[in-house]
């Protein structure tokens, strides 16, 4: 078995957990490899953060997490659990639950397309530091509204108790597969999500950006700049991730484990 091991470089415990499982690896002659694409399996160790953007690394190979950081909705295996974890993995001792990802394209006024890579949990056009945003919320060619809010978040079921669940949006199991539309302090009395199917295609478009003409698109919190005028367009993306679990559990129990 050949793993890669992305690790949060800003975390003393995640560096020595890294060095822990290097070590174990060793012992049980498991080949750690240098680049994603060589590797059976991607060995995620940090927070939710870092599990991210192991996940845009993946390309669907089998991701686990080691969890390093607090709530770890997505990192499974705690760092004294490691040596069996990893001889879980050699007895193929666990299942795989596939989770959908979105992705997307910024369209300028000049025709030029940027694209936003695949995301795990969300992609939200987010307020510059002063002023709100003003944007029409089109699903399938069809006009939802056109709010002056925050923001707005679309995100997967995995995204549901991220950014989206301290915005008011639903809680939603995350194996289903569908996409939620969230938006942010909204100036309206429609302030309520809006639960689309999954081959639904969701076009923001900006209309106005108050205070400041730039604000942002982020993808897993990552940002790329947008600007009064542009379309951003957000659909389901062939990309999946595939999350390795060693133990069964409901997603009722994780949820109950988390939040309390």
């Amino acid at each position: 078995m050949k793993i890669f091991i992305n690790v949060d470089k800003n975390k003393e415990f995640a560096i020595s957990t890294k060095e822990s499982l290097i070590n174990t690896c060793n012992e049980l002659n498991i080949t750690v490899c240098e680049n994603p694409s060589d590797a059976d399996i991607i060995c995620s160790i940090g927070g939710d953060g870092t599990f991210l953007e192991s996940s845009r690394l993946s390309k669907g190979c089998p991701t686990i997490g080691i969890n390093c950081g607090t709530l770890g909705y997505l990192t499974d295996v705690n760092p004294e659990d490691i040596e069996k974890a990893m001889k879980d993995l050699l007895d193929n001792n666990y299942y795989i639950e596939e989770r959908m990802m979105l992705e997307g394209e910024i369209i300028k006024d000049n025709g030029e397309i940027i694209k936003i890579p695949p995301a795990l949990n969300d992609i939200a056009i987010s307020k510059n530091t002063f002023g709100v945003v003003r944007f029409d919320t089109i699903v399938d060619e069809k006009l939802i509204n056109s709010y002056t809010a925050d923001g707005i978040i679309v995100c997967t079921p995995t995204g549901s108790t991220a950014y989206n669940l301290s915005c008011g949006g639903p809680i939603v199991d995350p194996t289903a597969h569908i996409i939620t539309v969230t938006p942010i302090a909204p100036h309206t009395v429609l302030n309520r999500s809006v639960i689309l199917s999954d081959n639904s295609l969701v076009e923001i478009k900006i209309t106005e950006l108050r205070n400041h003409n730039m604000s942002y698109v982020l993808y897993d919190g990552r940002p790329i700049e947008v600007k009064t005028g542009d379309v951003i367009r957000i659909f389901k993306s062939e990309q999946i991730t595939k999350i390795i679990k060693l133990n069964w559990k409901s997603f009722i129990e994780n949820i109950r484990k988390k939040i309390h």
